[in-house]
């Protein structure tokens, strides 16, 4: 974590992501190139976890305990392509939040023990860059946007999903979500506290940062903007 490989993948997915922001309104006007730019995203998400189970196979690691997509980001890397194919809004209130949220968490801390060029490391940014540009292109793109009820929609879904994720668990012996205890590699549950603790203590972390991606890039520029047309209109 933070090696120069680290820091070379964090700039290349920020690169990618304001790509599509200075782009958003050429992708609006064009239909054509809109359809291409989603469905390559589909493409990427797609490939990325397929990618994923063939390596696993290839070397003969593939495990239901540890090998089936129900970490989060997993999780939120297939809705992603429903959502991005059937331009679902309750999807997109779930993956503003929690897609963009996990997979910049994981981002920053990946529990990853896979150097560069290595195809996991390679793959690894690939999947969890592409989980949040579907959702910056719902946003900036497609027009979307989120509200005070998607933040509260979010929460419950996700202890929804852990519920889930916890059964499973449970059946299979495995550590999905990390809801049985915290990975091997050094991550942000690190500073939460031991276990059963960290897991409360995550989800008040979820919500805090779900309600600043909200206050920050929606609430406050609203407002700000509410403000100016009153001036304009008093002057």
């Amino acid at each position: 974590m933070f090696s120069p490989s680290h820091w070379v993948a964090l700039a290349v997915v920020t690169l990618v992501c304001l790509i599509l922001f200075w782009s958003r309104f050429a992708l609006r006007t064009r239909p054509s190139l809109r359809r291409v730019v989603k469905l390559l995203l589909v493409f990427i998400l797609l490939f990325s976890e397929a990618g994923l189970h063939v390596w696993y196979f290839s070397q003969g690691i593939w495990k239901k305990e540890s090998s089936l997509p129900l970490e989060l980001c997993g999780i939120t890397l297939l809705l992603s392509v429903i959502m991005l194919l059937t331009r679902s809004r309750r999807l997109y209130s779930f993956l503003y939040f929690a897609g963009i949220g996990g997979a910049f968490i994981a981002l920053l801390t990946p529990n990853l023990v896979y150097p560069y060029p290595h195809f996991r490391f390679l793959l690894f940014f690939t999947a969890h860059g592409a989980i949040i540009l579907a959702s910056l292109y719902m946003t900036w793109v497609e027009g979307y946007r989120p509200t005070w009820r998607s933040l509260f929609f979010t929460m419950l879904c996700l202890n929804v999903v852990a519920a889930c994720v916890y059964a499973a668990n449970s059946l299979l012996g495995s550590n999905y979500m990390f809801l049985a205890h915290k990975p091997g590699t050094f991550s942000v549950l690190d500073y939460f506290g031991p276990y059963p603790y960290y897991l409360l203590v995550e989800e008040g972390f979820a919500f805090i940062l779900f309600l600043l991606m909200y206050l920050i890039f929606f609430r406050l520029p609203q407002r700000s903007a509410l403000r100016d047309r009153r001036r304009s209109r008093i002057l």
